[in-house]
């Protein structure tokens, strides 16, 4: 007898704390989905932080009969991190990484991403070997679960092949790790059964030579399908052969606690190049000459994938004009020094006359052209999945054939599309190792519209296995949508050795069932998830989980792909009529999804397709604004400068109140009145106020040279607060002055905003007369446009910059608008500073905070370059992010703040630095309560070094 999620909930007690137990309909729906197109609701989400824990979870699994499934970063696409049973979320509180032997090693836990492992090997010139295309998002635990490989790693390099030794946890509750030779004896002694099963398991397939050829053969080329029977080839003891089988399995036979990888060369110098073919065989034609000649990288894109993507900004404009058979390979060569590089292209271009090529390929050594090329072919399928019409599912697979059938394969696929109605199906792929991914859209509204797909399927495995002799997965991992066809592949004998691993390891089936091995032939048409039209943001999302990395809240409430998952349950909810459901998400959802979302737009930055999600929680914060606050909102706007004044005459007398009763005065009072009002301000220990706000000109002359004259516009909140009496305007007068640039400070400055207070919030009327009344403002201020004007706050400089600001501007404001120069603090020190700043002295080593309207505005290099300038070391967290503090976000839910800085001030600890250095005071306010160190603005680091 199933049991309710309450009563799930209730006996989780017994093992873990009420806040890593997650029952409300909010997270269960959210959660029930991932990155592929199936769709099942858990009982229950829990968070476990031990290995204690999970054992006790394995046992709990078994004495309720509740299916147990481990989810890393739910980046998997072929539905092998969901479950209808107890979702075990580790991507929280498993980040563990550890360099070893100068990088040569790497340990790492399952719940850290593989760019982070990656970034901790930089310094040393070292990187693991698999290098998924989700890699900045995708978790160590799915990496190995799925056995991952990617772009460059071939099969040499995958997670299997470079997997040193694995620290495992078998569903009877025992844990070992393969790094300890003692645990080989233990396991025998322990896992008797499990033991034996094994070493029968592998005397069978050694004395089996047609087994034996057909293992080998079908992993000469990529392939996840099934377990990972190589395994019994390659290692002798039933305890390696067990941590091996885990990688690849897919958390169907156990969890992995952690392991150790070795590690590849992270090459110096690179060169790239889009090459362009008339058709498909030609480009096939072209993938041996390159891997003999020793590229790195060798990414198929076929005609269709490559009009998906030509509309993005800065993509080479012959994409255009190229013909409707046309194909490209992306290659990239790789080498320690330029002349070993410059000897691989060369190696190649001498063969270039033996193929059939558009035009000459142009290699490029320029990382930001490097860096696009690459984002254009990352984000193929995310693209082609944001323009599929609204309502349909995007499906990806991936498969894989010998290089010397891939050209007739290919061929043979676009005719599968053509029989089945795929008209808008795309191939790209790793071909340099025959690895295809191709791309369809469809809705499953209707029986039709399943069997339609079933069919399709169904042909493409006979099109794969039988007259290809190709592997049905190349790295994806098997999942539901190729259950039913595992035997299909290997068959009957290599399928029941598969039958016998589960039973022995996993006898009650109850770890991630369905999943690789299925009684069910119709598994891949189950549970298919649904995907209505709601909202323009949220109709292009393709739930991959790029986003989720770089959201702050992601600890503490939901994700940019959770607060989108959750919009579509509450449209199905709608439609269906289930209106308790509906009201029960949509008031969890308010401070989950809307409240506690920092609206900074980094998301954006991640998301393969540019998704806000920061737009979409600002329109529906919109519109749940009466008109009575619409109309409050209005007044400020229009009375700025009474509220400037009001706001910081309140900073001046809690500050007051802190000097005479004790720093914590303020802190302890907001705290106990918003027990009482929860919208109270939490006030921060650090918060203190201006002591008196400069007027006028500043009193000395410019250079005479160009920028030697700025209009200084400070950002409202610098004109009210500060950072432990760190005054703003008091450094970049201070910064000016010793630079020789004059510094015009408007007398009539206060009350006047950028809007950004309003835009957050969606009080797009009072954004609209704030934006027009500012630009009115520096257009008189600036001489009509013909002085730069500086503002201190990275934020309000985004702001301004920002389209949105432009868009609510009416059409005289827009030509005043655009011949305006203006200028964030970071811009003003790196264009119109350094050149002036000589003699400087280097004495501080510095860590960096880069604010996100730094990332969006992509001047983070800027402020890098300015620290560099005027400090002797300079080092930005490999984990720095968004502080959450969104304006006055971080005042009303100090808890947001709280928990998207922890882990970049784990990296940033007190006593390694001499200064902490930012470009916006709430942003400083923030770190500074997390460190425990001042965070100013990094015009103070430039006015020390000056003297």
């Amino acid at each position: 007898m199933k049991k309710n999620k309450d009563d799930i909930g209730m006996e989780l007690l017994t093992i873990l704390p009420a806040d890593r137990i997650k029952t409300r309909y909010i997270d269960l729906v959210t959660y029930g989905s991932d990155a592929g197109f199936y769709y099942l609701l858990p009982r229950a989400v829990v968070q476990p932080v031990s290995e204690a824990e999970v054992v006790a979870l394995f046992d709990f699994s078994h004495r309720h009969r509740v299916p147990l499934v481990f989810r890393a970063g739910g980046t998997s696409l072929s539905g092998q991190s969901i479950t209808d049973g107890i979702l075990v979320e580790i991507g929280r509180y498993w980040r563990k990484v550890r360099v070893i032997d100068d990088g040569r090693l790497v340990q790492v836990g399952p719940g850290i991403t593989g760019a982070m492992v990656n970034a901790h090997l930089k310094p040393h010139g070292r990187k693991i070997g698999p290098d998924p295309s989700s890699i900045a998002s995708a978790l160590m635990g799915g990496i190995l679960s799925n056995n991952s490989s990617g772009m460059c790693c071939g099969v040499a390099g995958n997670s299997y092949h470079t997997t040193r030794s694995v620290r495992f946890i078998l569903p009877n509750g025992k844990t070992f790790d393969t790094s300890d030779p003692g645990e080989h004896e233990r396991f025998e002694k322990e896992c008797p059964q499990v033991f034996g099963e094994l070493r029968e398991l592998r005397d069978s397939v050694l004395s089996d030579a047609s087994l034996r050829g057909k293992i080998r053969d079908k992993y000469k080329i990529k392939n996840t399908v099934g377990y990972s029977l190589n395994a019994f080839l390659d290692y002798t003891h039933p305890l390696d052969i067990t941590a091996h089988l885990l990688i690849g399995g897919e958390g169907t036979l156990g969890f992995i606690a952690g392991a150790v990888l070795e590690t590849l060369p992270q090459y110096r110098y690179r060169s790239t190049a889009l090459v362009y073919f008339p058709h498909l065989h030609a480009a096939c034609e072209a993938i041996v000459p390159l891997r003999e000649t020793g590229a790195e990288a060798v990414e198929l894109m076929d005609r269709a994938s490559l009009r998906a993507i030509e509309h993005i900004p800065r993509v080479p404009p012959v994409i255009g004009s190229l013909p409707s058979s046309a194909a490209a390979l992306l290659v990239e060569f790789q080498d320690d020094s330029e002349q070993g590089l410059r000897a691989k292209i060369d190696g190649f271009s001498a063969r270039v006359p033996g193929l059939l090529l558009l035009q000459p390929p142009e290699f490029t050594t320029d990382r930001n052209e490097q860096e696009l090329l690459w984002k254009v072919r990352k984000g193929l399928f995310p693209s082609v999945g944001a323009v599929r019409k609204s309502g349909t599912t995007v499906i990806l697979e991936d498969i894989a054939f010998p290089l010397d059938r891939l050209g007739d394969a290919l061929t043979a696929l676009r005719a599968l599309f053509d029989k089945h109605g795929y008209a808008d199906a795309i191939v790209f792929g790793h071909a340099k190792d025959g690895n295809i991914h191709f791309v369809i859209t469809q809705s499953f509204h209707t029986d039709a519209d399943v069997t339609r797909y079933d069919r399709f399927i169904r042909e493409l495995v006979t099109l794969v296995v039988n007259r290809f002799g190709g592997a049905l997965k190349a790295e994806h991992g098997t999942g539901r949508n190729m259950a039913p066809f595992v035997e299909t592949e290997w068959g009957g004998e290599a399928y029941a050795i598969m039958q016998r691993l589960k039973r022995c390891i996993d006898p009650d089936n109850l770890l991630n069932p369905g999943v690789i091995i299925s009684g069910d032939g119709e598994a891949h048409i189950r549970d298919i998830k649904q995907l209505p039209s709601v909202e323009r943001e949220v109709d292009k999302c393709i739930e991959c989980g790029y986003c989720e990395q770089v959201c702050p809240s992601r600890d503490l409430t939901m994700t940019p792909r959770r607060r989108i998952v959750a919009r579509r349950v509450l449209q199905l909810l709608e439609t269906n009529g289930d209106k308790e459901n509906h009201k029960r998400l949509l008031e969890q959802y308010r401070y989950d999804g809307l409240e506690t979302c920092a609206v900074d737009g980094l998301c954006s930055t991640a998301c393969p397709v540019d998704i806000n999600t920061g737009d979409l929680v600002k329109r529906l914060r919109k519109e749940n604004h009466s008109v009575w606050g619409k109309r409050v909102a209005l007044v400020v706007a229009k009375n700025f400068r009474v509220t400037e004044w009001i706001v910081g005459m309140g900073i001046r007398i809690g500050s007051g109140m802190n000097r005479a009763f004790g720093r914590m005065t303020m802190t302890r009072l907001t705290g106990t009145m918003r027990k009482v009002v929860s919208r109270m301000p939490v006030w921060p220990v650090e918060l203190g106020a201006v002591s008196a706000m400069p007027r006028g000109v500043i009193d000395h002359k410019g250079s005479g040279g160009p920028g030697s004259s700025v209009v200084y516009f400070p950002a409202c909140v610098s004109r009210i607060m500060t950072v432990k009496g760190h005054s703003v305007m008091d450094a970049m007068i201070s910064v000016s002055r010793k630079a020789g640039i004059e510094l015009l400070l408007p007398e009539t400055v206060r009350g006047a905003c950028c809007g950004q207070l309003f835009s957050s919030k969606g009080f797009g009327e009072a954004f609209a007369y704030t934006s027009n009344r500012i630009v009115g403002y520096l257009w008189e201020v600036s001489r009509q446009g013909e002085l730069p004007v500086v503002t201190d706050i990275s934020s309000c400089a985004y702001t301004l910059l920002h389209a949105p600001f432009r868009d609510t501007l009416d059409e005289e404001n827009r030509r005043r608008y655009d011949k305006l120069r203006i200028l964030d603090s970071v811009d003003f020190l790196h264009d119109l500073v350094l050149p002036l700043a000589d003699g400087v002295r280097r004495t501080e080593d510095v860590v960096l905070h880069p604010v996100c309207s730094l990332q969006k505005m992509n001047t983070t290099d800027k402020l890098v370059s300015v620290a560099r300038h005027f400090a002797r070391s300079v080092n930005v967290p490999m984990q720095a992010g968004c502080c959450g503090m969104a304006g006055d976000r971080g005042f009303l839910f100090p808890e947001l703040t709280a928990s998207a800085t922890c882990d970049e001030a784990s990296e940033a600890r007190p006593g390694q630095y001499d200064g902490y250095y930012s470009s916006a005071v709430t942003c400083e306010l923030a770190l500074t309560q997390a460190v425990g160190k001042d965070y100013v603005s990094v015009l103070f680091l430039a006015d020390r070094a000056m003297g």
